[in-house]
């Protein structure tokens, strides 16, 4: 089965959009502070960037030092939008799928997704893949929606008043495509479990050397309070690793 552009429909593109720029999702206060110190030095390291999407992190990699990033991206709207705001040669946007790379000349010292793996239906050919790009003691970083999320594909449970109860697990170990609503209908993520995760990169060849799950940042707790309901569950997983 080809991948679900989702990012290129008009509406599910104009909403996300909105979201990400006025940063009101999870990434800024969760998944992006967390992700973050995992990161080796940057200083002059070749960074590959998978569903690199507004290209934040490639713009991150290279104030921090990096000496080239390439950003691959399916969704022809989000490369659209990442090259208006990226001012350096240094930074280059590839429209292709992370499961179909272009050839690179260059190996790379870290390959880094965030939140763009539960698009993809192979994850363990997906890590063989990044495995044969990287250089030894490269490492591979990536955030994913957390399989507690994916198992039951239905946001969390409200109350009468529409208050926060809990987040439905079912079928956890069911590894299958599922079908969610978010922003529009028929969003296709995959599911597998946290094993599956472990097991694929151990498989490929990879040392496992950390696991987050990350809670909201205390800062955003004093700013947003309401945001403390995410620290009843684990929204994403981040897992790092390296060759």
């Amino acid at each position: 089965m080809s991948e679900q552009n989702i990012y290129d429909n008009p509406i599910f593109f104009e909403k996300y959009k909105s979201l990400r720029m006025n940063d009101t999702g999870l990434n800024g206060i969760m998944e992006e502070p967390a992700l973050r110190v995992l990161l080796p030095d940057l200083t002059d390291k070749i960074v590959l960037d998978l569903g690199s999407g507004f290209g934040d992190f490639a713009r991150y990699a290279h104030s921090m030092g990096a000496k080239k990033v390439y950003g691959v991206e399916l969704s022809a709207n989000m490369i659209e939008q990442a090259k208006l705001i990226t001012h350096t040669d240094d930074i280059e946007y590839i429209h292709a799928s992370m499961t179909d790379l272009p050839k690179f000349q260059e190996s790379f010292d870290l390959v880094i997704s965030s939140l763009a793996i539960h698009y993809v239906a192979n994850f363990n050919q997906l890590a063989k893949e990044v495995y044969s790009h990287l250089k030894p003691g490269g490492k591979f970083i990536f955030s994913v929606e957390h399989p507690m999320c994916t198992a039951k594909s239905s946001s969390f449970m409200k109350n009468i008043n529409g208050e926060f109860v809990c987040m439905p697990i079912d079928n956890y170990q069911n590894e299958s495509i599922r079908h969610t609503t978010w922003f529009v209908e028929d969003v296709i993520k995959y599911h597998r479990t946290l094993e599956s995760y472990i097991t694929g990169l151990l498989g490929a060849g990879f040392t496992l050397d950390a696991l987050k799950e990350p809670k909201v940042i205390d800062s955003a707790l004093i700013d947003r309070p309401e945001t403390a309901i995410f620290n009843r569950y684990a929204p994403f997983l981040i897992l790092s690793a390296y060759r």
